[in-house]
C-alpha cells in the first residue's frame, strides 16, 4: 500500500458521537406530554386526593415510559477500557484510545475515542453500530465496516459477535434480545390494562394486572442475566481485557419490575386488610359506594283499599241501580 498525504487512501473520515435515536426521543416527548397535562390539571382536583391522584400518575407513566423505552435502548451491557493499540491494519503505528462496547437488544455499537482525539493527524472518535435483529444480516454490516476500512479495535470487537467467530455468542445474544423485546412489549399491555382498572375503580384487578407485569419483567431479566453468564469472550487488547457490566436499561427495568411487584402486593394487601384506606388513596370515599335503587320514579301501587274495592260486589258501590225483582 501507498501513502497519499500521510494516510491510508481507503479510510474514511470518523463517524463521531454517539447515534440520536429518535424513537427513544418520541416515546419520551409523548408521556412528558401527559405529565404536563396532568400537572396543569391537578389545581382543579378537589381536596386531599390530589397529591394521591398526582402520586398515581406520575408512578404509572414512569412504569410504562421506562416498559416501552429500554425497548430501544443500547446500553443493556455496557464495559470500557483504556489500552495502547493498532489503530490501522498494515500499519505498526499504535494509539492511546478508550474501546467501548455498548450491547442492546437489536445490536452492539462500539466507540472509539482517542486520548487525546487527536493522534497522528487524525480525529480519533469513532462510533459504529452493528445490528443482529431478526431480519438483519449482521454479517453484512461487518462487511459494510471492512470495506470502509473502520479502525482496527471497532473491526476486531465487532468480529467477536459475528457468526463465525468462535466465542459463538451472536446467537444467544440475538435469541435473548428478541424474546426479551417480546416479553417487555407483553408487560407494556398488562401495564397498560392495569392503568384502565384503576381508573374504572376495579382495585383487585388492577393490583393482579401488576403483578402480572411485574413477573413478566423479572421473568425476562432473568433469562438475559442467565444468558449473559454463561457467555465467554475474552476481549484483549494487548494486557487490558474489556470487560461488560450491565448498563443502565437492565438496571432501570430491574427498578421497575421490583415497583410493579411492591404495588401489586401493596394494593392486595390492603384490600384484605384495609380497604378503607386503599380507597382513600385511589380517591374513592363511602359515596362512591353502590346506593339503593331510589324508586321514586317507578309508578304508585294501588293501595289496599283500591285493591279491596275491586273486590265489592256491584250492588253494594250502587245500591239504586240494582235489579228491579
Amino acid at each position: 500500500m501507498t501513502l497519499w498525504n500521510g494516510s491510508y487512501p481507503f479510510y474514511p473520515g470518523a463517524n463521531a458521537c454517539f447515534p440520536f435515536d429518535t424513537t427513544q426521543a418520541v416515546i419520551v416527548t409523548v408521556f412528558l406530554c401527559i405529565l404536563v397535562t396532568f400537572i396543569i390539571i391537578l389545581p382543579g382536583i378537589p381536596g386531599r386526593g390530589r397529591l394521591f391522584w398526582f402520586l398515581r400518575w406520575v408512578l404509572g407513566l414512569f412504569m410504562g415510559a421506562v416498559i416501552l423505552t429500554v425497548q430501544f435502548t443500547r446500553d443493556w451491557e455496557t464495559g470500557w477500557v483504556q489500552a495502547n493499540t493498532s489503530y490501522k491494519s498494515f500499519s505498526p503505528v499504535q494509539v492511546n484510545v478508550d474501546v467501548g462496547l455498548h450491547i442492546g437488544l437489536a445490536g452492539v455499537n462500539v466507540t472509539l475515542r482517542g486520548n487525546p482525539v487527536t493522534q497522528i493527524n487524525e480525529t480519533i472518535n469513532y462510533n459504529e453500530h452493528f445490528p443482529w435483529s431478526f431480519g438483519v444480516d449482521y454479517e453484512h454490516s461487518y462487511s459494510q465496516g471492512l470495506q470502509k476500512g473502520l479502525p482496527s479495535p471497532i473491526l476486531y470487537v465487532a468480529e467477536k459477535f459475528s457468526r463465525q467467530s468462535p466465542c459463538a455468542v451472536h446467537r444467544q445474544y440475538c435469541i435473548a434480545g428478541h424474546y426479551l423485546s417480546l416479553a417487555l412489549g407483553l408487560a407494556f399491555c398488562t401495564w397498560l390494562i392495569s392503568i384502565l382498572l384503576f381508573s374504572m375503580s376495579i382495585l383487585l384487578y388492577g393490583g393482579h394486572m401488576l403483578l402480572l407485569t411485574a413477573t413478566v419483567i423479572l421473568f425476562s431479566l432473568l433469562f438475559f442475566s442467565t444468558v449473559r453468564n454463561t457467555l465467554e469472550c475474552p476481549i484483549q487488547f494487548g494486557s487490558a481485557s474489556l470487560k461488560t457490566g450491565y448498563g443502565e436499561s437492565f438496571w432501570l427495568t430491574l427498578v421497575t419490575g421490583l415497583l410493579c411487584l411492591l404495588l401489586g402486593l401493596a394494593i392486595l394487601i390492603l384490600n384484605s386488610l384495609q380497604p378503607e384506606r386503599l380507597k382513600l388513596v385511589f380517591s374513592l370515599d363511602s359515596s362512591s359506594k353502590e346506593e339503593p335503587w331510589d324508586k321514586s320514579w317507578l309508578p304508585a301501587e294501588p293501595s289496599c283499599s283500591a285493591q279491596g274495592g275491586l273486590m265489592v260486589p256491584l250492588g253494594e258501590l250502587c245500591p239504586g241501580t240494582g235489579t228491579q225483582p
